[in-house]
């Protein structure tokens, strides 16, 4: 199968051709698998995270690709969940053991042996990809492949922030960040919580245009105030500035949720411009958001499938892989990119 593949970690500063394409073995389904023909494959900042070495992979070479969807082309043996021909997508969760504490709990993205598609194993920059049942999904009819690939991941983890937000109706939310997840976060709000008003933080006045054009109530770059303080907000960014803006804008008893795999150290300094009075005092809260789960990704496709959530895309082939990841590195960014493989 063809696939472009990461051989080394490598800085996008200075290479703008981190994968190469390559020629690997087709892969077989063992006991408990399927086999997807790859359809489309969504391009994520973690993939320029494990590129660049801030979430490596524990192995070279490794095909990245965490928002797959593709069609079931062959059963492993004691497959029960899916047939030939069934559309299924697959997100960041690879695998988890099954039986540890939070296994048990439905809080697999905690598991100690959290595995991650793309990074602990091959993922979905290619024509061809082997994953156990359990951790595929059936995607609504109503989406293309290329529709449906940011749902696995900006959707699925945005939902899970948005959950851990505790946002409901008639509540004040802010988005700071305004990429893949955070423009399908603002259609799950408009859809489910009508009444909520949402506010969103971003550098690029582009993306700020295209907030509002979604139905949000008011766009500015970070560090500006809102017209009024907020109930929660959820940041997306890779940076630490905005968590120390969002705090200052929080009600009392407000919640921060960071979706971030990880923050840069470019401006950790940022931080000790924390004051507790101003920032942290009155009960504010943070939460982080870990990895997704099944229970997620299951529960945010349904949702999206009723409302239904159409991300705005731009289309690459699997050979554009590097044009893509080097866009998104640049910020350039309008919604989410997506390769579209077969």
């Amino acid at each position: 199968m063809k696939a472009m593949v990461l051989e080394r970690v490598v800085s996008l500063d200075k290479e703008e051709q981190p994968l190469v394409l390559l020629d690997l073995p087709d892969p077989k389904p063992s006991y408990g698998e399927v086999l997807i023909k790859v359809l489309a494959c969504g391009v994520c900042h973690t993939e320029l995270d494990e590129i660049e070495g801030r979430t490596p992979p524990p192995v070279f070479p490794m095909v990245l690709g965490h928002q797959i969807v593709g069609e079931v082309i062959e059963l492993g043996e004691g497959v029960k969940k899916f047939k030939i021909g069934d559309i299924v997508g697959i997100g960041w969760i690879y695998s988890s053991c099954g039986k540890c504490e939070f296994c048990k709990k439905g809080l697999e993205n905690l598991c100690p042996d959290f595995k991650a598609t793309g990074r602990d194993a091959f993922g979905g920059y290619a024509e061809y990809f082997v994953v156990k049942e359990e951790y595929a999904f059936k995607i609504p009819e109503s989406y293309l492949p290329e529709e449906a690939a940011p749902l696995l991941c900006a959707g699925a983890i945005g939902y899970r922030s948005l959950v851990l937000s505790r946002c409901v109706d008639g509540n004040s939310l802010g988005l700071t960040g305004f990429g893949g997840s955070g423009h399908l976060v603002l259609k799950m709000v408009k859809h489910k919580y009508p009444n909520t008003k949402v506010y969103v933080f971003a550098r690029d006045p582009k993306q700020r245009e295209f907030a509002i054009s979604l139905g949000a109530e008011w766009a500015g770059d970070i560090g500006e105030n809102p017209p009024e303080l907020l109930d929660s907000i959820i940041d997306t960014t890779p940076v630490w500035r905005p968590v120390v803006e969002s705090l200052k804008v929080l009600k009392p008893g407000g919640r921060l949720v960071i979706n971030a795999i990880r923050k840069e150290d470019s401006d950790k300094d940022y931080l000790l411009n924390l004051d507790y009075a101003e920032h942290i005092w009155m009960e504010k809260e943070i939460k982080s958001v870990a990895n997704v789960t099944k229970k997620d990704i299951e529960e945010f496709l349904e949702l999206a499938g009723k409302i239904p959530i159409k991300p705005e895309v731009q289309l690459f082939s699997l050979e554009e892989a590097n044009k893509a990841l080097i866009e998104l590195r640049r910020g350039k960014i309008k919604g989410s990119k997506v390769l579209k493989i077969c």
